[in-house]
């Protein structure tokens, strides 16, 4: 048996970051970045969130390849003095930039052999995780996020007139 990205994982690596455009639709980039609970993020703040990640998961991919099981700190957004550029980034630009990104992420990980899908890095919480646990993770981490720009928008929507 072949070691390798399930089907499920990799559909979701090639799609799951276009559900963003979707959930979206109709709303402005001043409504997307109203705060609906106080101390909380915005769901524009949210895609900047899943924009700034992706280079964070690139490099610790790139690490996994060329380090002997490198272990990473919990990603913490609010610590990451680039986070505020992507607050400030406009909407189209970090949608764009997910969707370049997303492209060199799912060639790099489709192109992985078994050898590669193996290799490990140590994450604090969750112990040692391989190339193929560390993708379901960045894609649970998305889906969580994606359900929290739904969230936010269906509330959003119902303030709205009309």
């Amino acid at each position: 048996m072949d070691y390798m990205l399930s089907p499920s994982a990799l559909t979701r690596l090639q799609y799951q970051h276009t559900t963003i455009r979707e959930l979206i639709a109709g709303l402005s980039e001043q409504q997307l970045k109203r705060v609906l609970v106080p101390g909380k993020w915005s769901a524009f703040d949210n895609i900047a969130h899943l924009a700034c990640y992706q280079p964070m998961f690139l490099l610790r991919l790139e690490r996994i390849q060329t380090e002997n099981a490198p272990s990473f700190d919990r990603y913490v957004a609010e610590s990451d003095p680039i986070f505020p550029d992507y607050q400030e980034l406009p909407l189209g630009e970090l949608l764009k930039g997910i969707d370049a990104r997303r492209a060199v992420i799912f060639s790099k990980l489709q192109g992985m052999g078994e050898d590669d899908l193996k290799k490990i890095a140590h994450h604090p919480r969750y112990g040692s995780l391989d190339v193929v646990k560390w993708t379901e993770f960045f894609l649970l981490h998305e889906a969580h996020h994606l359900y929290t720009i739904f969230m936010l928008v269906q509330e959003l929507r119902k303030t709205l007139p009309g």
